[in-house]
């Protein structure tokens, strides 16, 4: 009954994926803490999602679990594990919600959450969860329909009485990363508040990387086209590409990659004028932070989809569009297609899009 959840005071929230999971939640974190006056949300995630964290105004607590179950779990003994059951235990939770994505199953989150005594525990599944969950939903997907991600996770909490009118992402840097972000991009001799482009060059799974030829021809069609500043973004292990690529003379290109953790890269974008980006993590962070999107492989699918902020999604022999493409000419221009996405949707959000407040 959702009178028991309006009266949970406590609430455990799982979601043990990516950052850009735990993003994904976000609107429906908003919903659960407006639920019930006063309610402390504490946020279970992986080591990487637990970063976000600290970002996200309805999370109370943050704890970072490398559950066994998942793809990148680390081996350990059934002790750490006993551990982490008398850990949640001692927290007293009055209730549990398990995000899962609708290619994972909740059950061994669930399993976890009722060793650890909490008493409800709630969660969208395909199988008979025999017990495990006390408000157990079942999971339309992918048969009977397919949600985007944060659908899916609203879909789950209104079930339990939670319902909310904003249902954007959430990530709210600090003004300690806004200023450090100023001045790095002052210093490069950017002007934080005009035009510049963000560029992050990873792209999650190493087939759906991009050569340097390919960001060379894209970099040289936007000097062309639109001569403002690029600044470069990735992790340390798009350095080396980065350091492979060749700049037009008088392109104004400044890299920042390997160099920013995830609160100065929510700050970044949150003052780039459009982000291009083929990594979903970027993308959702960027869409937390309501910058446009850009987003270079839209073949990866709806979860890729910027939510609720102005985007264009591309892909290579595809058709750009709001939603998924289709079959393009394999003789179309690429990087002219993409630069004629970015100037239609800088018309589109420059007019009425504002950088974060200057901070004092």
């Amino acid at each position: 009954m959702t009178t028991d959840w309006n009266r949970a005071a406590h609430l455990l929230c799982v979601q043990l994926g990516s950052p850009g999971d735990v993003l994904l939640c976000t609107p429906a974190l908003r919903a659960l803490r407006a639920q019930c006056p006063g309610r402390r949300v504490t946020l279970l995630a992986s080591p990487s999602g637990a970063a976000v964290g600290p970002y996200l105004p309805d999370v109370d607590a943050v704890l970072a679990y490398e559950a066994p179950w998942m793809n990148n779990g680390a081996p350990a003994p059934p002790s750490a594990h006993l551990d982490w059951i008398a850990t949640l235990g001692a927290q007293r939770f009055d209730g549990a919600v398990i995000f899962a994505n609708r290619n994972a199953s909740a059950l061994p989150a669930a399993l976890l959450c009722q060793l650890a005594g909490i008493p409800l525990r709630a969660a969208c599944c395909r199988d008979d969860p025999s017990g495990l969950l006390t408000h157990w939903i079942a999971d339309p997907e992918p048969g009977a329909l397919l949600r985007h991600p944060v659908q899916r996770q609203l879909d789950l909490v209104r079930r339990l009485g939670a319902e909310i009118a904003d249902e954007r992402l959430a990530f709210v840097p600090t003004n300690t990363d806004l200023a450090q972000v100023r001045t790095r991009l002052q210093a490069a001799g950017i002007d934080p508040a005009g035009r510049w482009l963000l560029l992050h060059l990873g792209a999650g799974a190493r087939a759906r990387r991009w050569s340097p030829q390919q960001w060379n021809a894209l970099i040289r069609t936007l000097h062309e086209r639109i001569a403002c500043p690029l600044v470069l973004a990735g992790g340390p292990r798009e350095m080396a590409l980065i350091e492979a690529l060749a700049f037009p003379l008088d392109a104004r290109v400044h890299s920042l990659a390997g160099q920013l953790g995830i609160g100065a890269l929510g700050a970044l974008l949150a003052q780039a004028s459009l982000l291009l980006s083929k990594d979903p993590g970027t993308n959702h962070l960027a869409a937390a932070v309501g910058t446009p999107v850009v987003c270079l492989d839209a073949a990866a699918g709806l979860e890729q989809t910027p939510w609720k902020v102005p985007g264009r999604m591309l892909s290579l022999d595809m058709e750009e569009g709001e939603g998924l493409g289709t079959r393009h000419d394999e003789g179309t221009d690429q990087p002219a297609r993409i630069t004629d996405a970015v100037c239609n949707l800088l018309k589109q959000t420059e007019r009425w899009r504002t950088r974060p407040a200057a901070v004092t």
